[in-house]
């Protein structure tokens, strides 16, 4: 019988067969890192910075410099050696964004031990299966409260020996079962490193560019979570030419707002610190805006979400401000996008377009700059597809957002656009090393370096991902220009057929929907029906200016979902934003949903895509309805 690490080498070995017709990697320099440890071990001495981390603790910025940083990952790292965790064995992490989060990565990769990464949100059940599954030994949870929520699930878990607490003090070490405190597990290190000067580096140099470095669990939007396997070069590679798009430098300064537990946030930091650039992190979603100005970072990577969360909030202000101010911002934004429609595709701008641009940006886009702090220069975007109207918006007020694609399963950027040549409605062109491909019936296929080895403990799911000449499946349906740029369609997955035998792809009808200022969320359904319909979360702060404005006395959410004058309004604005669409296409029917999706609702998944199989199971009262009014 092999054990679990045995298990996982022999299955890496296997799925690399399958890869075996990828062409070598051509590197970007001679001297480029082959592995994480070797980033990590370069940043002190290529980018000494005082400041590299920067994190709240009460009201109090603290910082981390780029020696403290190694020092300390070096320390954990021994740390982990000290309590037996070897080469090959499992790690998980399970914690909001915080420097003990890089710092217990950066261990795990400078000591040849696999990290796994968990979402903060996860269900207790599902921390378990991914605790089960990859046989971690060491779960290293943000503080006792953390712990507290998935104690009684995580007690079958016969591998897992320790627990490290991240955030708390050594006092509660004796209240959770075999556990120890961060600092503590460092001190361990540290006492490690006096009886074995030279160990740390030994470590570090046994560390090979195939070998796995972390199993990412996805969570996907059907079925079980599947494990996702990534070696060293599969991620130092998609750094250093994902990287190479998007011209980070040592000046420039990040706020980390995606959990690191998702792969693009984290092989975004991995450029951070190998670029030199200095990070802070965010307190919380909700505390963006004022560790925006706080920060005052350049660089933002993010999800469509929270650019779309930022313009409702914009919107929601100008109403808020009278007729006045909410006729100067739908100007202001109308002669932005004009402007950067024109601009992203280097038309001729006319002079007085230019002229009206410059006085909104006086007078309007001033004031969104001071509100993010003033120095950002580029805001990065990935994990679902960017509405253009948002692009050109957020162009037009001077914040060029650059959208990527990529999953899990490629480390994860396939294709990003540049500063240069910015397309909306495009993910870019495939990086440097990674070949790009459509399939007859549509579905993007790509190879590289940085496609997985496969999936954890799953070899038959594995090779129904890869073609039969090793190209990996992604699952989305798209089309590349004669000029190599690639736009996404939709889920392949998500296509549903109505009951006359018509596929409809839901996401670019979902996104034309968003353009509307009364629309915060949108699903369409409508599989085996005989129309589309969609089930909209409105925005209701624009929805009560809108209700009081009319005078129609409503004030409890349920009353505007129900209220006739509310479900007209939101037909038109549907029937006005989807009129050139096919018959087919067209939403014929809608509903109001008075709660927000939610991850904690179930209705998303971690990184935000929606739950479809889930929504519909949710709300089938709703839909039932829907097509039987018709």
């Amino acid at each position: 019988m092999m054990d679990s690490k045995e298990q996982a080498q022999s299955q890496a070995a296997g799925e690399l067969k399958v890869r075996s017709s990828h062409p070598p990697r051509v590197p970007l320099h001679a001297d480029e890192p082959r592995t994480l440890a070797e980033v990590f071990e370069r940043v002190p001495r290529e980018h000494p910075k005082a400041g590299m981390l920067n994190y709240k603790r009460g009201d109090e910025w603290r910082s981390i410099s780029s020696d403290e940083f190694l020092r300390r990952a070096r320390r954990v790292a021994l740390g982990l050696h000290a309590l037996g965790v070897g080469h090959g064995e499992r790690v998980a992490i399970l914690s909001e964004n915080c420097p003990e989060w890089t710092l217990a990565d950066a261990a795990c990769q400078l000591s040849g031990v696999i990290d796994v990464p968990v979402y903060p949100t996860q269900a207790p059940p599902q921390v378990c299966y991914i605790l089960k599954d990859s046989g971690a030994r060491v779960l290293f949870i943000q503080n006792r409260a953390a712990f507290d929520r998935v104690a009684e699930a995580i007690k079958g878990c016969a591998a897992l020996a320790h627990v490290v607490l991240m955030l708390e003090t050594e006092e509660n070490e004796d209240v959770v079962p075999n556990s120890l405190t961060f600092a503590r597990l460092e001190e361990m290190g540290g006492a490690l490193e006096a009886e074995r000067p030279g160990l740390a580096e030994e470590l570090a140099r046994s560390v090979e560019p195939q070998a796995l470095a972390t199993i990412i669990y996805t969570s996907g939007t059907t079925g079980e979570p599947k494990g996702v396997m990534l070696t060293h070069s599969n991620l130092v590679s998609n750094m250093i030419d994902s990287g190479e798009r998007l011209e980070f430098g040592e000046r420039d300064t990040s706020l980390s707002v995606l959990p690191l537990s998702h792969v693009f946030e984290r092989v975004a930091m991995y450029m951070y610190i190998s670029h030199g650039m200095t990070v802070f992190y965010a307190e919380s979603l909700e505390k963006v805006g004022d560790n925006m100005r706080e920060a005052r970072p350049t660089i933002v990577v993010a999800v469509p979400r929270l650019f779309e969360k930022i313009y409702a909030r914009i919107k929601e202000r100008g109403a808020a401000g009278g007729k006045v101010k909410a006729a100067l911002l739908t100007w202001a934004v109308e002669v932005g996008k004009s402007w950067a429609r024109l601009k992203l595709n280097a038309e001729p701008m006319p002079p007085l377009l230019e002229l009206k641009h410059m006085l909104a940006t006086r007078l309007v886009f001033s004031k969104w700059h001071a509100g993010v702090g003033g120095r950002v220069r580029l805001f990065v975007s990935g994990g679902a597809a960017l509405p253009e109207e948002i692009g050109y918006i957020f162009a037009g007020a001077g914040f060029p957002i650059l959208q990527g694609y990529g999953l899990t399963e490629t480390s994860p950027v396939i294709a990003s656009n540049t500063v240069e040549e910015n397309r909306m409605g495009s993910v870019g062109r495939a990086i440097r090393n990674v070949e790009v491909r459509t399939a007859p019936d549509g579905e993007i296929e790509a190879r590289g370096p940085n496609i997985m080895l496969g999936y954890y403990n799953k070899p038959e799911a594995t090779r129904e991902v890869f073609t039969d000449d090793g190209w990996f499946k992604t699952g989305d349906i798209g089309a590349l220009d004669s000029a190599g740029f690639l736009s996404i369609t939709d889920r392949k997955k998500e296509l549903f057929k109505t009951s006359g035998g018509k596929y409809v792809a839901p996401q670019p009808i979902e996104q034309r929907i968003k353009e509307s200022r009364f629309v915060n969320q949108v699903v369409l359904v409508g599989a085996g029906r005989k129309f589309p319909a969609a089930l909209i979360v409105p925005e209701w702060e624009m929805l009560r200016s809108y209700a009081q404005l009319k005078g129609l006395g409503l004030k409890a959410p349920a009353d505007f979902c129900r209220h006739p004058r509310i479900l007209d309004l939101l037909q038109r604005q549907v029937d006005e934003l989807t009129a050139e669409l096919s018959k087919y296409e067209r939403v014929k029917k809608i509903a109001l949903i008075e709660r927000e999706l939610t991850i904690e609702g179930g209705e998303l998944t971690p990184t935000l895509k929606v739950k479809r199989r889930v929504v519909d199971e949710k709300y089938k009262g709703v839909i039932d309805k829907l097509y039987e009014e018709s």
